[in-house]
C-alpha cells in the first residue's frame, strides 16, 4: 500500500498461467495500486491504455508516463508499488516468464 495514503488495489485477472508464463490483465481505477510487491520471475509489460503512474520504490517514488502498446521488460527481483497517478482508468498486460 501506498505509505502516502490508503487506495483501492488494482484488479489482476489471469488469462493464461501455465507451464511457461503467466499473462495477468491489471486494471486500475484513478488512484488504485498493486500494493508493495517483489517480482519472483522476469517480466514484460504491455499497457493496454496510456498510462500515468507513480512507482514507489526503494529510491523513492517517481512519476512516468507510458504509451499504450509500448511495451518494456524487467528482470527478477524488482520491487515497488505501481499507482494510477491519473484521473482516468489505466490497464496494462504482464507477461511474466517461468
Amino acid at each position: 500500500m501506498s505509505r502516502f495514503r490508503a487506495a483501492a488495489p488494482a484488479v489482476a485477472t489471469i488469462l493464461v498461467d501455465d507451464e511457461r508464463t503467466r499473462v495477468t490483465r491489471w486494471d486500475f481505477e484513478p488512484g488504485a495500486e498493486t500494493g508493495h510487491h517483489v517480482h519472483g520471475m522476469a517480466y514484460i509489460v504491455v499497457p493496454v491504455t496510456g498510462m500515468h503512474v507513480r512507482v514507489e520504490d526503494a529510491s523513492g517514488t517517481s512519476e512516468r508516463h507510458v504509451a499504450a502498446g509500448a511495451a518494456y521488460s524487467r528482470p527478477s527481483g524488482v520491487e515497488h508499488n505501481i499507482i494510477n497517478a491519473s484521473d482516468q482508468p489505466m490497464a496494462f498486460i504482464e507477461v511474466e516468464i517461468k
